[in-house]
């Protein structure tokens, strides 16, 4: 590991802490939130002890990245990632929170995770092996393991803070949401998912699919959380892109096959995650972070 990189692990902050999820740490600023991403890293929704140094950085340099280019097409929550804008209180701590942080206005989050895909794999593909569909939506038959997919397709889950999350109908998410806000949000999207996949095809990466957020302000939705970022999508290099197999990626899919090849049963406690996995893990975000935006990241 290359020496001189910070890890952070959580934060502590004098300020009230609305909720330490997965990655995130979340406190309340008056009227907005402040979201810390830390170092923290998990798959099948269990957080590992092993951290991945700078990924913190990383994810929020991405998220604001995708979140400037994609607001012709929805507006996001966020307000500013420079700390000095942050009042005094965040200030104190910009040690640890500079290239890290988000100040981003409050939204009510809507309770489903929107996942579009653009190619079979993950989830996707064991159900299509067997079912010749995807949640509900059926597919051509004859379709290869990491075929691209004739178009984008909606397929949400349930959020769980504490267990696995679920896969659900679009049926599903109707009844919980409604029929206008449903059609909105699956709209909004594969519209999302088709801008940034067109953008990214063009720097060699395949965005396979995609987990976006979305959250209420008044009567009106704002993308929220990340995006497009190697956390909440697949992206795989164009380079080596070979339909009928598992894809080489830039993501944390590498974590996931790791601890599945040691026999983890995908409950805590994880198993801790060796040096070499750990560092080609970052090598990884950081060359999906070059070639997205062209930029070296200092971390």
């Amino acid at each position: 590991m290359k020496p001189g990189y910070d890890i952070l692990l959580e934060t502590h902050l004098p300020v009230p802490l609305l909720k330490r999820g997965k990655v995130r740490d979340i406190y309340e600023l008056k009227n907005d939130l402040l979201i810390v991403a830390t170092d923290r890293i998990s798959v099948f929704d269990v957080i590992l002890p092993s951290p991945i140094p700078g990924k913190g950085k990383i994810l929020t340099a991405l998220s604001e990245f995708w979140f400037k280019k994609l607001e012709h097409l929805a507006p996001s929550h966020l307000i500013t990632t420079d700390v000095k804008e942050m009042g005094k209180t965040v200030q104190a701590f910009a040690d640890i929170l500079e290239g890290r942080s988000m100040l981003v206005k409050k939204a009510d989050p809507l309770p489903v995770e929107c996942v579009v895909r653009g190619y079979l794999a993950g989830s996707a593909w064991k159900e299509y092996e067997t079912t010749g569909m995807c949640q509900g939506v059926k597919l051509p038959p004859g379709l290869r393991q990491s075929e691209r997919l004739p178009e984008p397709i909606f397929t949400p889950a349930t959020k769980a803070p504490t267990e696995h999350d679920e896969n659900i109908p679009i049926s599903r998410v109707k009844e919980m949401l409604g029929e206008k806000f449903t059609r909105e949000i699956m709209e909004k999207s594969i519209a999302l998912f088709k801008e940034a996949s067109t953008y990214a095809f063009d720097r060699r990466i395949i965005i396979a699919d995609a987990k976006l957020e979305w959250g209420r302000v008044g009567n009106g939705l704002i993308l929220i959380d990340e995006v497009f970022t190697p956390d909440s999508s697949r992206f795989w290099p164009l380079e080596n892109y070979t339909p009928g197999q598992p894809q080489v990626s830039f993501d944390k899919q590498y974590v996931r096959d790791f601890v599945e090849q040691v026999g983890w049963d995908k409950n805590p406690p994880a198993p801790f995650l060796p040096k070499e996995v750990v560092h080609k893990t970052l090598e990884k975000y950081l060359e999906a972070y070059r070639r997205l935006t062209g930029k070296e990241l200092s971390l």
